[in-house]
């Protein structure tokens, strides 16, 4: 794992990809930050080494480096999944990578299905803890010291500064953000409505398929981490309809205006 981390760190100095400071990976829908990025490199994830590819159609699967307010940022245009074939290791690779070339905080966005019925579709959630329902953990396996602790402390697993800031320019900004529990699932169907009781009444506030591998991996290596959901669809399993993939991608467009403010303030400071 470690000469594959260091032959994909080499490729991309080689493109020019030499001082970010900040990770961000842009979730379902959620593209739409890189407009503002002053792009200095875009990478396709086929040109990188060890890599997987997005094989999902609404993730682009390319990699920016540029400026973004006062920060040099990594984004992730589009993420990797369980559900795509892929292991762990695999999906969060790309973290240990920019852990390698410097990266000091990592900001996740995806898109979640609402389940606390206080909280509607367009709009935020931080999350401020989760549930790991995947079948497997980023961890196991052959231990790298130079990783970090074997047995990472998960006690606070989302960074209390950047989330408390996050909050403080919420509110600034006018822009609701909710916070709660994430729950990840493998997927890639979504949930039926037996299930969606037992997440709720497990503590689950919002469900989604990805995100909390990245977190792991993040504690493991010592970066600070912060992620928030578009909540697309509403959960209620007494007044469940049928979701469909284009209304999902529709709301996530219309909430990710205030999603884009809201990552847009925190770099400018």
């Amino acid at each position: 794992m470690i000469d594959k981390i260091n032959t994909a760190t080499d490729a991309l100095m080689h493109f020019g990809i030499t001082a970010p400071d900040t990770g961000i990976i842009l979730g379902t829908g959620l593209g739409k930050l890189v407009d503002y990025i002053e792009i200095i490199q875009q990478i396709d994830y086929a040109e990188i080494p060890f890599f997987p590819i997005s094989t999902v159609e609404f993730h682009k699967g390319q990699l920016i480096y540029g400026r973004l307010g006062n920060h040099m940022v990594m984004a992730m245009q589009g993420r990797f999944h369980y559900y795509e074939g892929y292991n762990l290791q695999q999906i969060t690779f790309p973290i240990r990578v920019m852990k390698a070339l410097g990266v000091k905080q990592l900001l996740v966005t995806n898109a979640a299905g609402a389940m606390n019925l206080t909280m509607k579709k367009g709009s935020l959630m931080l999350l401020n803890d989760h549930i790991n329902l995947l079948p497997d953990n980023p961890l196991r396996g052959k231990h790298e010291p130079d990783f970090g602790p074997r047995f990472p402390d998960m006690s606070c697993p989302y960074s209390p500064a950047i989330n408390n800031r996050l909050v403080e320019l919420a509110n600034k900004l006018g822009i609701t953000l909710h916070q709660g529990v994430y729950i990840a699932v493998a997927g890639p169907n979504l949930e039926t409505k037996a299930e969606y009781r037992y997440l709720r009444m497990i503590g689950g506030d919002a469900v989604g398929m990805s995100t909390v591998p990245e977190i792991i991996v993040a504690n493991q290596i010592g970066i600070p981490a912060a992620a928030i959901s578009v909540l697309t669809d509403e959960c209620d399993p007494d007044n469940l309809v049928p979701a469909e993939l284009n209304e999902i991608l529709a709301t996530a467009a219309l909430a990710e205006e205030d999603l884009v403010r809201l990552i847009k303030a925190y770099l400018e400071k």
